[in-house]
């Protein structure tokens, strides 16, 4: 699958954008587990315009981790058009505009997925960002707001007609935020349209290799996109490639699965403070598979997530790695 010039292989499973989830670190360990390309967390263009220095971090890429997307969401053409000229010289692969997310703060005031319901407003922002950079311009969006507006197909061809190089749809509408199941068989009918001519990539329920192997075989699409269940969880990629490409790669050890949660604490407090860093790795930790199935672990999943310092957190996962060693044996 190429997105304009980007090759992205055979069946590309890309890594969506959460906000406080794909900082630099987790991006690039995603890549090594075998994504094939990687979206940072996603960018306020008004924040951008007035240089709030968190969000210029944001666009930080480590070489590594190419291809990356930055992703930048807003309200109104001309913000947007400005926070894409930066973006652009920030030197990533492509832009991504951000007509999904579904959260009050951001789709209650128009952007994200609250563009659902302003169609020629979003058709202007699109068509402006396209017009202003010279690099691909991908879109993220829903089905529609809600299951009395479900758009997609024929917003798919009018988001083409901007100019756009690819389209990601989640499977939902706003409404359903993240309730309920995700509608593949509309994401295919996306794909079915015989106007469709640009690489469309499923998003939502990628949860296991099986269902990354059935968005393809059954859906068709071009590409999947992982989202939360990354979270806690990078080597999905690698449990997900190894399915789809056929070839029997091993999954990873419980040891080399612990080496990398103790990997994205490190970096993430390498990346903040010790304090700030091990606050924003808890959302890892509370999500992560690792953890669960582990009998009598309720209090030590308290004082894993209460603890405060590095040290301290070490001497606790090594305890929890050992007691999976020995419930295992």
């Amino acid at each position: 699958m190429k997105i304009a010039h980007i090759d992205l292989g055979p069946r590309p499973v890309m890594l969506a954008p959460m906000e406080d989830v794909t900082d630099r670190s987790f991006r690039l360990i995603c890549k090594e587990q075998g994504a094939s390309m990687v979206y940072t967390e996603f960018v306020s263009a008004d924040a951008l315009i007035r240089d709030i220095p968190a969000t210029v971090r944001k666009l930080s890429i480590d070489p590594g981790e190419r291809p990356t997307a930055i992703q930048i969401y807003g309200r109104e053409v001309e913000p947007m058009v400005e926070a894409a000229k930066i973006v652009e010289q920030a030197g990533p692969d492509l832009i991504d505009i951000n007509f999904g997310c579904p959260v009050k703060k951001v789709a209650g005031k128009g952007a994200g997925a609250g563009m659902l319901r302003d169609i020629p407003k979003m058709l202007s922002i699109t068509r402006a960002v396209v017009d202003a950079v010279k690099l691909p311009v991908t879109v993220k969006t829903r089905l529609g707001w809600d299951h009395n507006s479900k758009i997609i197909v024929e917003l798919a061809e009018q988001l083409q007609d901007c100019g756009i190089s690819a389209l990601t749809v989640h499977g939902r509408t706003r409404s359903q935020m993240y309730t309920g199941s995700a509608d593949w068989e509309m994401i295919a009918r996306v794909k079915e349209n015989p106007r469709l001519h640009i690489p469309l990539i499923g998003n939502g329920d990628i949860t296991t290799p099986d269902a990354a192997r059935e968005a393809f075989d059954r859906y068709g699409v071009d590409g999947v996109m992982v989202g939360r269940a990354s979270i806690g969880a990078p080597w999905i990629f690698h449990d997900i490639r190894a399915a789809i490409d056929d070839n029997s790669t091993e999954p990873l050890s419980v040891a080399q699965r612990f080496d990398l949660i103790r990997r994205q604490i490190r970096e993430s407090i390498d990346r903040i403070d010790e304090y700030r860093g091990i606050l924003h790795i808890r959302r890892h930790l509370a999500a992560s598979p690792l953890f669960k199935g582990i009998s009598h672990f309720r209090d030590t999943r308290i004082r894993m997530l209460r603890a405060s310092t590095f040290d301290e957190l070490m001497e606790i996962l090594a305890q929890v790695e050992q007691l999976i060693s020995e419930q295992s044996l």
